[in-house]
């Protein structure tokens, strides 16, 4: 899972990065210190994995895990080239969701592009430059299919037809995520790879001093709640400046820390959690003796696709699955236990995964 983090400049956008991956980007106050993107592997917290590693006492345990891409500050003007622009816009193209860090906290010691905290006008300034982007690349995909479509192309006319709603919705600055289409049409919208379609997690960066007071409902972030709301978008608050901080710590340094500010969990763990969600993923998970291991897959994924997660090998010469559910197996304290209550089942090609199935595949290749 790929997602690319965006805002303006001195938003906490690079600070945040830093944060989850603990990968040292540069972070400056002053645009453009970010200049490829830097990309960060993070492990997905799993409380589960920690559980069965006690019960198998496995020689590895692998976490799933999510690829943040740190996309340079975007600014006005990013999609005609300004600060360097294009060149990270076609970074955006290749993530499967954006974070939208939004600068939601006061302080004069950090400079502002624009030289006020606004977080409306900052989200539409991207939204707009993202928008402007995908409209020319459209231009050019229509001008393709037209040519295509007075050829006597079927499917093309077709094409053209929603292509000219795609465009007419970009053009009342609206994002393609919020343009209202059938299934099928969705797959056509997919293959234009237009930014605007991808679906956004809103972080709403607020200082270290709201989030200790328990201000974390400031009315910046009321703003961004609303906003999200009018087009389908998940919002999670963070203090990009404490969770550096905590990146910095061993577990239990961090424990007492999250203590002493009254924290239950990091924010960043509420940022995976807000994106699997965003973008419809579970975890199934394998045990045994080599291993405890937590796989990512769509909900909805059935048996055999989510064997070909593990090796095509197994997906190809799939004959069944024997799963137990996590809290079963756990409420039963073994396998064998779990055997004897009938918790484990055979499953066949048309079972649906659920969120938590621990499974051993069969097959023959």
């Amino acid at each position: 899972m790929k997602l690319g983090i965006v805002g303006l400049p001195n938003v906490g956008k690079s600070t945040l990065f830093n944060a989850i991956t603990s990968a040292g980007a540069e972070a400056a106050n002053y645009p453009f210190c970010t200049i490829e993107p830097n990309v960060g592997v993070v492990t997905v917290p799993d409380k589960r994995l920690d559980v069965l590693e006690k019960m198998y006492n496995p020689k590895k345990k692998i976490y799933a895990t999510i690829e943040f891409y740190d996309i340079a500050g975007l600014v006005k003007g990013a999609s005609k080239g300004e600060g360097l622009g294009n060149k990270f816009l076609s970074h955006i193209r290749e993530v499967e969701a954006i974070v939208h860090v939004v600068r939601c906290f006061n302080d004069e010691n950090v400079v502002h592009v624009e030289g006020s905290i606004d977080p409306i006008r900052d989200i539409e300034t991207i939204n707009l430059e993202l928008i402007l982007s995908d409209l020319e690349i459209l231009d050019r995909r229509i001008e393709k299919t037209l040519k295509m479509a007075r050829g006597g192309d079927k499917k093309s006319k077709e094409e053209l037809v929603l292509m000219e709603r795609v465009k007419a919705h970009l053009e009342a600055e609206k994002p393609v995520r919020t343009l209202e289409v059938t299934e099928e049409e969705n797959e056509i919208v997919k293959g234009l790879f237009l930014i605007t379609s991808k679906p956004v997690l809103y972080a709403g960066n607020i200082s270290e001093e709201d989030l200790v007071s328990g201000n974390v409902e400031n009315d910046y972030v009321k703003k961004v709640k609303e906003y999200a709301k009018k087009e389908g978008s998940e919002v999670v608050v963070i203090s990009a400046k404490i969770e550096e901080e905590l990146s910095t710590l061993d577990e239990e340094e961090k424990k007492e820390m999250l203590s002493e500010y009254g924290i239950e969990e990091p924010g960043l763990n509420k940022l995976i959690q807000a994106s699997y969600k965003l973008l419809g993923l579970m975890s199934f998970l394998t045990a045994g003796s080599d291993e405890v291991r937590a796989w990512t897959i769509k909900l909805g994924t059935k048996a055999p696709m989510a064997a070909g997660k593990i090796h095509t090998d197994i997906e190809r010469g799939f004959i069944r699955a024997e799963v137990v559910s996590y809290d079963k197996l756990i409420e039963c304290g073994s396998e064998a236990a779990a055997k004897e209550k009938g918790y484990y089942r055979l499953e066949g090609k048309e079972y649906e995964m659920q969120d938590g199935d621990i499974v051993l595949f069969r097959f023959n290749v």
